[in-house]
């Protein structure tokens, strides 16, 4: 039985898709000045002139490559993302202030769901991307700052916060923040070390159930004695 053939719609978005998953490794591995239209034409294995066709040129795909990042990571966080901030709205709503037990439960979820995604090997050419980035922030930066990190940012820090029996908006809470998400996203960022250190061959089932304990521990040593402690 023959296959139905696929409508000029159905290559197109084939070939769109496939310019955007492979450019995300491309740019990520030579950076966007060092990437050309060949190369990341070659590496999707579509013609060149798709490029400007699709995208307007290299700099419209590398910002759509940024914003392809920013869908897939919210496509994993987003409902846990969502459920907590209309918790928090709720909250807020009827003036019964979320209790710290129930903070922890849902900032360590949070926390264990970022760890399990970016010690993920899909997570592998994203991070090579956003590294670059945040070394020297382009409009695609933005992009993604604004898209998925800012509104999770905002989310674990009102958790935080209760945590630390702070404002959301102080410094010390927002330190805390960027603080306890860097303590798991060096699984992914510092990858190579990490392996070395713990001596570790990949990072599996068995080494991501230690990193999701470990990601529970974090949450559970945060309070207003620790601080001063």
């Amino acid at each position: 039985m023959r296959k139905p053939r696929k409508s000029p719609e159905d290559r197109g978005d084939a070939t769109r898709e496939k310019l955007l998953t492979t450019s995300i490794d491309v740019f990520g591995r030579y950076g966007f000045d060092s990437a050309t239209t060949r190369m990341l034409s070659e590496a999707a294995g579509v013609n060149q002139q798709a490029i400007p066709y699709y995208f307007g040129g290299k700099e419209g795909l590398y910002i759509a490559a940024a914003e392809h990042i920013g869908s897939a990571i919210s496509a994993h966080v987003s409902t846990l993302r969502e459920r907590t901030r209309s918790r928090l709205a709720e909250a807020d709503g009827i003036g019964v202030p979320i209790g710290r037990d129930e903070a922890r439960g849902l900032l360590t979820e949070i926390l264990q769901t970022i760890a399990t995604l970016f010690v993920s090997r899909e997570s592998e050419p994203w991070a090579r991307f956003l590294i670059r980035e945040q070394m020297e922030p382009t409009e695609a930066f933005k992009r993604v700052y604004g898209g998925v990190m800012k509104p999770m940012l905002e989310i674990v820090g009102r958790l935080v916060a209760i945590l630390l029996d702070e404002e959301p908006g102080s410094q010390h809470v927002r330190l805390r923040t960027l603080s306890l998400l860097g303590s798991v996203m060096v699984f992914r960022v510092a990858h190579a070390a990490v392996l070395a250190q713990l001596e570790w061959k990949s990072i599996g089932p068995e080494e991501l159930a230690i990193v999701r304990g470990l990601a529970r521990e974090l949450v559970a040593a945060i309070s207003p004695e620790g601080r001063n402690a």
